[in-house]
This record gives structure tokens, C-alpha cells and sequence, in this order.
């Protein structure tokens, strides 16, 4: 964590990978730009635990997919709460359809994580300057939803509609476990599990656990 300068572009990071978020941390201070990291977080909810109100980030740069509070529900806090932090979203999912959710949750910004550095850089000055930072390819598919639409956008589950439980009995039902031994990491009983299994299987339309990890997959939910 850097130390705060006076009229620097102040930021925050928040991803669940810690390689990667050190090594966007490493990345910014190499920026010819005049930068303060002012936190860096691994979910929304640590977020919440590291943003000093007395002191607000200009630009959050955001992952999507986190455990617990996600990236969307993460945008949806940040601009209810501190509606002035911009919100840049940096993250391997290059569906248009997520594209789409989140400039039309107000994000500022979307760039994948194999961004080029002096991308990155271009992006943090011109949302700091301007407001927002859209690519060609983001003007695209944002002009294409408009005149086209997203088909079926609103009918599809959310991730983060789901409840928590849920939302980590996926992601453990979207690997090799067996049900018994994600009972025993969620410290819950197998009558638990049981009952998040039918309640994920009842909101997604899905009769099987295979039927559930490609469900999952398509959406995004989890990676592979």
C-alpha cells in the first residue's frame, strides 16, 4: 500500500486472486502517473471493512467473480453508498452479455485482464479526466445492445440473486468434491447440502449436478 499524495489519482483493488492483485499493484506503481493505492481487498465485503470514508478512492478497480459479495453486488454498494467512486472493471470474462450489466450498473470502465500496461494507464487518466474509458470494442457491443438487445438478459438467474449458501454450495458442486465432503467444508450436515442442491436445482431449472456445473459454466459462475 502506497502512501497518499497530494492530488494523486487515489485507488483501490479488489480481486480474490492475490497473485494477480500484487502484481496489479506492482504494475500501477510502475505507471508514469502520479498513483495512491489506498487499499486492496479480496471481496466486496472486505471492501466494505477497508474504504475510509474520511478518505475515498477516485477509481475502484473491480473483479466480477468473488466469493461472497461478487463484483455486481460490489458495484451496486459502492454506488449506493459512495456514489462519487468511479469503478473500473478489470477481469477475464469477456461475455457481452456481463459487459452489458455492468455499464448498465454505471462502471466506468471495462478492461480484460491481460490488458496491455499502457492501456491500463490510459484508462485510470481517462476516467479520472473524462468519467469513463470505453473501448471500440465495449462502444460496440453497448450500441449493439441497444439497437439489438441482449436476448433473454433479464430472464437468466443472477448469480448474486442466489443466496450465500448457495452461492458456495456451486461453487463447490462445480469440482470433484462429493456432496459428503462439501457438507464437511461448509460445516453443515448432508440433509444441509441436500436441501441447497434442491433449491439451486428448483431457481435453475436443472434436474442433475451435471445439468448444474454447465449452467454454472455458461453463465460464468465459475472458471474452468
Amino acid at each position: 500500500m502506497s502512501v497518499t499524495k497530494v492530488d494523486s489519482i487515489k485507488l483501490g483493488l479488489v480481486d480474490d486472486h492475490n497473485l494477480f492483485r500484487k502484481g496489479l499493484m506492482s504494475l500501477i506503481h510502475g505507471l508514469n502517473g502520479n498513483y495512491s493505492i489506498l487499499f486492496d481487498a479480496v471481496s466486496g465485503e472486505d471492501l466494505q471493512q477497508r474504504i475510509n470514508p474520511a478518505i475515498l478512492p477516485d477509481i475502484v478497480l473491480l473483479d466480477i467473480n468473488m466469493p461472497g459479495m461478487d463484483g455486481f453486488q460490489t458495484v451496486k454498494w459502492l454506488h449506493s453508498t459512495y456514489p462519487s467512486v468511479k469503478v473500473l472493471v478489470v477481469s477475464m470474462i469477456g461475455r457481452e452479455r456481463t459487459m452489458i450489466q455492468m455499464l448498465r450498473l454505471g462502471v466506468k470502465g471495462y478492461l480484460s485482464k491481460d490488458v496491455e500496461l499502457k492501456e491500463l494507464g490510459e484508462a485510470l487518466t481517462a476516467i479520472h479526466e473524462k468519467g469513463f474509458y470505453y473501448t471500440d470494442f465495449i462502444t460496440g457491443k453497448l450500441v449493439h445492445s441497444f439497437q439489438y438487445g441482449i436476448p433473454e438478459m433479464d430472464s437468466y438467474l443472477q448469480f448474486h440473486e442466489l443466496k450465500e449458501r448457495e452461492q458456495v454450495f456451486i461453487k463447490h458442486a462445480c469440482s470433484e468434491l462429493t456432496y459428503k465432503e462439501i457438507a464437511d467444508i461448509m460445516c453443515v450436515s448432508e440433509k444441509s447440502v441436500d436441501g441447497y442442491r434442491n433449491s439451486v436445482f428448483e431457481k435453475l431449472g436443472t434436474k442433475s449436478r451435471v445439468g448444474l456445473v454447465i449452467y454454472a459454466i455458461k453463465r460464468g459462475w465459475v472458471d474452468i
